[in-house]
């Protein structure tokens, strides 16, 4: 049953394996959620071919503003973000998939200013982050002195860049970075997202207070290995119950049904903001693969 008589538009930057699921299940259950798939955009337009529907394309990220989204989804990389996020919510609400880019005080100030002149959201997915919801309680109760991070998976599943690209590990396991977020952010953009996420939910902390460590350890399995482990859980994201004097309605529709359509979308929004700055939380169950 359709969530609305009027279906809300969704663009999708970005075509890698999340943006891939994100079209696949926009295209078979966005239409019964009250969802259309108005463009899907990727640097490499040839990795559409065969796979996109020519009209679905979007062959300029400059033209998005042609298919009238209500919502554009960020699942490419943090360069977008700064390049074009502010632009983008000139027409639409903006889900950052790479919040590594909101360590960057510029983009993050750009966003900002652009949401409250257009009127239009800004929701950050929270990736791996569990416990999110803990972090803001007790960051609003002034309880939260300290926040650490720390990542650890095999190297073969990091994509790094500047000194730490030629960062080598010669033991089982070795700590290539430790430091502020916003130190790991530029470097790690790919592999730092979720620590992004904590120093947004932090926000007496942020990017420079809460502490971000990551480990190179050679004992865990590759992330191609890990992708075909049957045990995995995949997350699924249910909006929490939310009042329409605390989160109008504007701001129920296409990020809260578009996270009912896709399993693979990471499953805590944070809204910076829109025409007041708000936060929007989501309850978690996770099934099997």
């Amino acid at each position: 049953m359709a969530l609305s008589t009027v279906p809300r538009k969704v663009g999708i930057v970005g075509y890698g394996r999340l943006g891939q699921s994100l079209v696949s299940h926009l295209l078979t259950q966005g239409p019964e959620l009250g969802l259309e798939l108005v463009f899907v955009w990727n640097r490499d337009p040839g990795r559409m071919a065969g796979s996109v529907p020519p009209s679905l394309q979007l062959q300029s990220l400059a033209a998005l503003g042609e298919r009238h989204p209500d919502l554009v989804v960020e699942v490419a990389h943090p360069k977008i973000i700064q390049e074009s996020g502010a632009e983008i919510l000139r027409y639409a609400d903006l889900l950052v998939g790479s919040p590594s880019a909101l360590a960057d005080q510029t983009t993050e100030q750009q966003l900002l200013e652009a949401s409250h002149r257009w009127s239009h959201a800004v929701f950050v997915a929270r990736g791996a982050l569990w416990g999110t919801e803990d972090i803001t309680r007790l960051d609003d109760a002034g309880g939260l002195q300290s926040l650490r991070v720390t990542m650890a998976t095999h190297p073969d599943g990091f994509r790094l860049e500047g000194p730490l690209a030629t960062a080598h590990s010669t033991r089982p396991r070795t700590v290539l970075y430790e430091g502020p977020v916003r130190g790991l952010c530029p470097f790690a953009p790919r592999n730092s997202n979720t620590m992004a996420a904590a120093a947004l939910a932090a926000p007496s902390l942020g990017f420079d207070r809460v502490i971000g460590v990551l480990v190179a350890d050679f004992r865990l399995l590759p992330a191609p290995l890990q992708a075909r482990d049957p045990s995995l859980l995949r997350s699924f994201l249910i909006p929490k119950r939310t009042s329409s004097t605390h989160l109008p309605p504007h701001h129920q529709g296409p990020a809260a049904a578009l996270a009912s359509v896709s399993p693979d979308l990471p499953p805590v929004l944070v809204n910076i903001g829109g025409s007041s700055p708000r936060v929007v939380w989501c309850l978690i169950t996770s099934l099997p693969l």
